[in-house]
């Protein structure tokens, strides 16, 4: 695929990970029921996750730090499932709203998609293009 693409792609990615980020801050109470009791202090949570999509969305932006940011989203989206699969195993409503079981494969659908879309931008997928690796590297 073009580098154009993987460019524009990030730079989408990249603003929505920091306005997702900067939500954790407006809406910090619709957040911490999710949080896993065994952390404590939800809000502490909710804030530093909206740190690091807000650090790592703008990164992101930044095409010299583009592969790194990628990689950290992708840890992210992992270490952040956690507070998806309690949500799910413990039935915990959002809103007053509790999601059933296809709702949540349907989240974890999406979540996947993300790291292997991050994986493709971070360039550790083979594309078998190895024109378009190297301008990635380069410029």
């Amino acid at each position: 695929m073009p580098v154009q693409v993987r460019n524009l792609s990030a730079n989408v990615l990249g603003v929505v990970f920091v306005l997702i980020g900067i939500d954790h801050f407006l809406r910090t109470a619709w957040y911490e029921p999710i949080v896993p009791e065994l952390l404590g202090r939800p809000d502490v949570w909710v804030y530093l996750s909206g740190v690091a999509e807000i650090a790592f969305g703008g990164l992101l932006l930044m095409p010299e730090h583009r592969r790194l940011a990628a990689k950290g989203i992708m840890a992210m989206l992992v270490v952040l499932y956690w507070a998806n699969l309690n949500m799910w195993v413990n039935d915990i409503p959002l809103n007053g709203v509790r999601y059933g079981t296809g709702w949540h494969i349907g989240r974890l659908s999406v979540q996947l998609f993300l790291i292997g879309l991050f994986a493709w931008i971070a360039d550790i997928l083979p594309t078998g293009d190895s024109d378009v690796q190297a301008a990635d590297r380069t410029g």
